[in-house]
C-alpha cells in the first residue's frame, strides 16, 4: 500500500481549501490525521453504510459512484482535496456512538481483508469519533468537511 497522509478538516468553504492549495492543513483548521488508509475508498464506505447500513463489506460495485468531489483540479505534486458529500457529513454529525462503532468496525474488516498486515497502526474508531465531531462542527457553523492527502 502507499503510504499517504490524510487530514480531514473543516473549513468555511471550497474558495478557503482552494487558497491553501499545495499545503497541508494548519493549526488555524479543526483536523483528524490518519495514515496509511485509501480516503477515496473510505468516504464511499462511509457514504455507503449511511445509505444502507450493514455489518457487511460492501463490494466494489455498491462504492462506485459514491467518489468524493475534487475542490481544486489535480496537479502532479501527489496532492488530493476533496469535499466530502453534504448528505455525508450530516450523517456522520448525526450518528450515534453505537452506528459509528459499527461502521468502524465494518471499515476496519474491509481494510484487513484487502491490506492484511499491512493495514494502518491508527485506531480507526478514533479516527471516524473525531471525523463525526468535525462534522457536527461544520453542520452547526455551515462550514464545510473535506480531505487532504499527500
Amino acid at each position: 500500500m502507499m503510504a499517504k497522509d490524510i487530514v480531514f478538516f473543516l473549513a468555511p468553504d471550497d474558495e478557503a481549501v482552494a487558497a491553501m492549495r499545495g499545503r497541508r492543513p494548519g493549526p488555524g483548521f479543526e483536523s483528524v490525521t490518519c495514515r496509511f488508509v485509501e480516503p477515496d475508498s473510505a468516504i464511499a464506505e462511509w457514504d455507503t453504510y449511511f445509505e444502507e447500513p450493514s455489518a457487511g463489506v460492501p463490494t466494489p460495485e455498491q462504492l462506485h459512484g459514491r467518489w468524493p468531489q475534487w475542490v481544486t483540479a489535480p496537479l502532479n505534486d501527489g496532492v488530493e482535496v476533496f469535499a466530502l458529500p453534504q448528505r455525508l457529513t450530516r450523517a456522520l454529525a448525526d450518528a450515534g456512538f453505537t452506528e459509528l462503532e459499527e461502521l468502524a468496525d465494518r471499515w476496519t474488516t474491509g481494510l484487513r481483508s484487502h491490506d492484511g498486515d499491512d493495514m494502518t497502526d491508527d485506531d480507526l474508531s478514533a479516527v471516524l469519533q473525531g471525523v463525526a465531531r468535525l462534522a457536527a462542527s461544520a453542520v452547526s457553523t455551515g462550514g464545510r468537511l473535506y480531505r487532504w492527502s499527500f
